[in-house]
């Protein structure tokens, strides 16, 4: 009976978790088609300061929808593991990534068809070898995990690694390094997520009529999670503002997730209960989905076909058998030898630095 409830628990938060992401995705083409009306009728753009999208149906539409696709993650945690739900949150730049080509006129590449296909294969893999069931089930049992040394040891030095990243490294490189802001909401999105999946215990406490409110730890993890989410916030906005977005999205998800598995690996020991071929299952599938989320992002501005393979091809094949026409020719025409002679030595020094040999120079 235990383990069918586990198993019908994690369908309903892959369930979740899939729906969420297609919300998400769905909202930012949404909220990109109302920005885009309003710039045709010549309003202020939201980034002059301008807020006459709120007046924009379409914009209300894709927030909406962004809180549907928050509410339906907040609710996976508390049937699946977190294990499974984080990652899958990529999803929501696939999914806005293919309906942007088909409602925005954006065009996705092959590099990014590519990607999208890697990130479908990745969490098909990481879904099938995922943690099937969850330990915790009730408040008092995430309290016993909390306070658990090896997350408290591993909860301290994310704060203070936090601090150190805010106060000291932070007014010095943040605005020439990368992964300064990054890692600040990265390793705190850890200990937010292991708020979201106590809250959502305690709802599930709460709809079965226990006295949820009336226990200390549901307050402690609201309050947690509120300063959290704000840090988080307000770091990736920073970042946003002064790196390139298809830089900072691929590595934010990154080190986010990889800080989101190793906190609940310490809290929730889900590894523990891994057998071998699962755990190198979902590390296959997490490294296949940053590679599809790379292409995706790394090369959405080079303009590459299948169209354009064959004459990549043919370029290539005739650089590589320039030389020998070279030859062919000049052993037919003697009165030309001297000219070809020159070409010849021109197309070796050519192919000889293109392959980085030292004697064409």
């Amino acid at each position: 009976m235990s383990q069918t409830r586990g198993k019908y628990d994690f369908c309903i938060g892959l369930a979740l978790a899939m729906s969420s992401s297609i919300f998400i995705g769905g909202s930012f083409i949404l909220k990109k088609k109302g920005l885009l009306r309003l710039a045709r009728k010549g309003s202020m753009r939201a980034g002059q300061g301008g807020h006459a999208y709120l007046k924009e149906w379409l914009w209300w539409a894709g927030l909406l929808s962004m809180g549907a696709g928050e509410v339906a993650n907040f609710a996976a945690y508390a049937f699946a593991p977190a294990t499974l739900v984080t990652p899958l949150g990529a999803l929501s730049v696939l999914v806005s990534a293919i309906l942007s080509s088909f409602f925005l006129n954006e065009k996705l590449n092959l590099h990014g068809k590519i990607g999208c296909l890697l990130s479908i294969l990745g969490s098909t893999v990481m879904v099938i070898h995922a943690p099937q069931e969850e330990e915790v089930e009730t408040l008092n049992e995430m309290s016993n995990k909390l306070g658990d040394p090896g997350f408290v040891v591993f909860a301290t030095l994310v704060v203070i690694v936090s601090l150190i990243l805010i106060f000291v490294v932070g007014p010095r490189h943040g605005q020439t390094n990368i992964l300064v802001y990054i890692t600040i909401c990265s390793v705190i999105g850890a200990l937010s997520v292991s708020c979201v999946k106590g809250l959502g215990i305690a709802i599930k406490e709460l709809f079965a009529g226990k006295p949820v409110l009336k226990h200390p730890l549901s307050w402690i993890l609201l309050l947690s999670l509120i300063v959290c989410v704000s840090t988080q916030i307000n770091y990736l906005n920073r970042a946003l503002d002064i790196f390139n977005t298809s830089i900072v999205t691929p590595i934010y998800y990154v080190i986010f997730t990889t800080s989101v598995l190793t906190c609940s690996a310490i809290l929730f020991k889900e590894w523990q209960h891994m057998a071998a071929d699962d755990i190198i299952g979902t590390f296959s599938g997490f490294l296949t989905i940053i590679v599809g989320i790379f292409l995706l992002h790394a090369f959405k501005d080079v303009n590459f076909t299948l169209a354009n393979l064959p004459v990549s091809l043919r370029k290539d094949e005739r650089a590589a058998n320039g030389s020998l026409l070279s030859t062919y020719d000049c052993f037919n025409h003697d009165e030309e030898s001297s000219t070809c002679v020159g070409e010849m030595q021109s197309t070796e020094s050519l192919s000889a630095r293109r392959n980085g040999s030292l004697s064409a120079f």
